[in-house]
This record gives C-alpha cells, structure tokens and sequence, in this order.
C-alpha cells in the first residue's frame, strides 16, 4: 500500500466530522447518567489505574510496566482490568454508594465490541441485595437511551427497546430452552462435572480433549445462548453456575448458583453484577485457582493483591456492577462500531 492509498488520519476534520455526532452522544449520556448518580446519592471515585495485580480471572490479560523506586529498584505493575479491587477497599473504608467512569484495559482483544482501553462505569451499593444493582442497571440503560432520544437500540440485524420491561432468564433456563442441556444437573458441591458437561454438549459444541467444564460452558452460551439474549428488550441472564462465580457469593439455599447476572441487548452483552463475596478465604481459593488455569494455559499468572483480599474479608454485604461505557454509547447513538464512540481511537490506529 503507498502513502497515497493509505486512508487519512482519524483527526483530519472530514472523517472527525463523521464521528462528531456519536461523540456528542456520549457526552449526552455522561451529563444524564452523573445526575442520576448524584440523584440516588452516590458518590462519585477516582481510583488507581496502576495496579500489584490487574485482576485474577483465567481469561483477562492486562498490559504490564515497571516503576523505577527512588532506590534504583524495579516494581512491577500491571494496568488494571477493572476498577474493582479499588472501589472494594472504599467499601471496606466506609464508603456506602460509589460510582466511577474507569479508564481499563485489555491486553489480546480488539474488535467491533472490544477496544485495548475503554471506559468502564461501575457502581456498588453497601447493604444492598444484588436485585438493587440489577434494576440500578435497567435505569441506568435507559436514561442513556432518553439521554439521545434513541427509540430502539440496533445491532447487526437485532433490535431491543431500551424502555419495555426485560426479560428475566436464568442461566440455567436458557440452556434449556436454547440448548437443551440441564446444566444444575452437571454442577456437585459447587464443582462442575467436566465430563457430564462434555456428554450433554457433545451434539452442540465442538469439545477439545483439554476443555475443561468452564471451557465448554462458554462455548454454549456464546453459540447458542448469546445470540438470543437481549432480542426485542433487554435480557437479564442471572443467576450463573457457581463454577462462574468469580467474585460473587453463591446463592443462598442452592449452592449450584451464584448471585451474578448479565444484561445484553442485542445479542450484546452490556453489564456483569454481583452480590459481591465477602469471604476472604473463598476468594482466594478462587483466584489461586484462576491463575493455576491461566499458567497452564498462558504460561504465566498475575499476582494476587493480599490488600484486596483483606478488605474483602472487613467489607460489608454490597452488591455491584461493571458496565461497558463505550458500548452503551454504541447502541444508544446507532454507532455501527464501538471505536466511533470513543473521542481517540486506540493509538497507532488510522
């Protein structure tokens, strides 16, 4: 390709002009969704991007740099994946209703939904049950629709009303109803049975010999379940195997299940709440665990942030959520891509 037919810069004013009304969107829906904030007494928080650890999930890999301490000696950090760690200790400190506007990145992911660095919007809530969260974050979507008088949110083909009343489906039911597959029957003792799971999905997913039991589960739920979520309303997807818990409790009564949930719409997922854990050990055993898979799988593992788990263990019952900004912005300004809706593009980008 020559000089002459590379595309022009993303700042030249006659592609920046194609953008400027997604941007002006966005500002819309940060001014609507800051005074609901305030509203509903929230506080809003700035916390550290520079992390010890960027986060502990399988999956995640995060961009890694070093400071030079005043002694000459090297300290490694990473940049965080989510504000969580951060916001936890402010809860532990006292802090009752937090929101933030987080800068995150993501290390291996871009595409027409993925971004190395985007904005995040979480909020917690102290003593609150996670159905709190939950309709915090049915409200929060559709102030951003009204924020741009937007009707119906679009994607590829699909289309949801931001206003109707969601559709309540747990994770369980939808594998059932999409799947065909009763996934509590593979989940014992908190534990998924890989090899119950392998037999049910074998006539729907392709299963690798190293596929473990959250491996096989993904593969369904992006296949068959997904695309089916978030069609004509909003879909709430609660209620997740307790295999998938990641930083939530488990449910109390059935053990199988944990008190997280996910919203899409669109086929497009927007949000991932929790009634978060407060069991410090639990959480550890569950991060060890994480990056005992990662290191098998990656070859290498992020350290765990001992600060974090002992706030876990001093923070009350709370509940939380992490929304993806950008792509809120997407569906709510009719943006066919989520890098229209950010005011830079990732660097090195045209």
């Amino acid at each position: 390709m020559t000089a002459h037919d590379r595309p022009s810069p993303w700042w030249m004013p006659q592609r920046y002009a194609d953008r400027r009304p997604f941007l002006q969107a966005r500002t819309a829906i940060t001014r609507a969704l800051r005074a609901w904030f305030e509203e509903q007494g929230f506080a809003e928080v700035e916390t550290a991007i520079l992390q010890i650890s960027p986060g502990n999930e399988t999956h995640l890999h995060a961009p890694r740099t070093e400071l030079r301490q005043a002694d000459g000696s090297h300290a490694p950090r990473y940049l965080r994946t989510s504000p969580e760690f951060a916001c936890k200790k402010l809860l532990a400190a006292g802090e009752p209703k937090i929101y933030e506007f987080a800068r995150v990145f993501r290390d291996r992911e871009r595409g027409d939904l993925h971004l190395p660095e985007f904005t995040m919007l979480e909020w917690y809530r102290a003593n609150a049950g996670y159905d709190a969260i939950m309709a915090d974050t049915i409200v929060v979507i559709a102030h951003a629709a009204q924020a741009t008088g937007i009707g119906r949110f679009s994607f590829r083909g699909r289309t949801a009303d931001p206003f109707a009343e969601p559709e309540l489906l747990t994770v369980a039911a939808g594998f059932e109803r999409f799947a065909g597959i009763d996934l509590l029957a593979t989940i014992s003792g908190g534990e998924g049975d890989r090899e119950a799971l392998a037999s049910a999905a074998a006539a729907r997913v392709r299963v690798a010999d190293d596929d473990t039991w959250s491996d096989i589960f993904s593969k369904v739920l992006v296949e068959h379940i997904e695309p089916h979520l978030g069609q004509g309303r909003l879909t709430v997807l609660f209620e997740y195997p307790s295999p998938e818990a990641a930083l939530a409790r488990t449910k109390a009564g059935d053990q199988r299940v944990a008190e997280r949930f996910e919203v899409y719409a669109c086929g497009v997922e927007l949000a991932n709440g929790f009634g978060e854990l407060t069991d410090a050990a639990e959480q550890r055993h569950r991060f060890t665990a994480a990056m005992d898979e990662k290191a098998r799988r990656y070859g290498e593992r992020y350290p765990l942030d001992d600060d974090f788990l002992a706030a876990v263990g001093q923070m009350p019952e709370a509940s939380g959520v992490a929304l993806g900004f950008d792509r809120l912005v997407m569906l709510a300004s009719g943006a066919p891509r989520i890098d229209q809706v950010v005011w830079t593009p990732p660097a090195g980008e045209t």
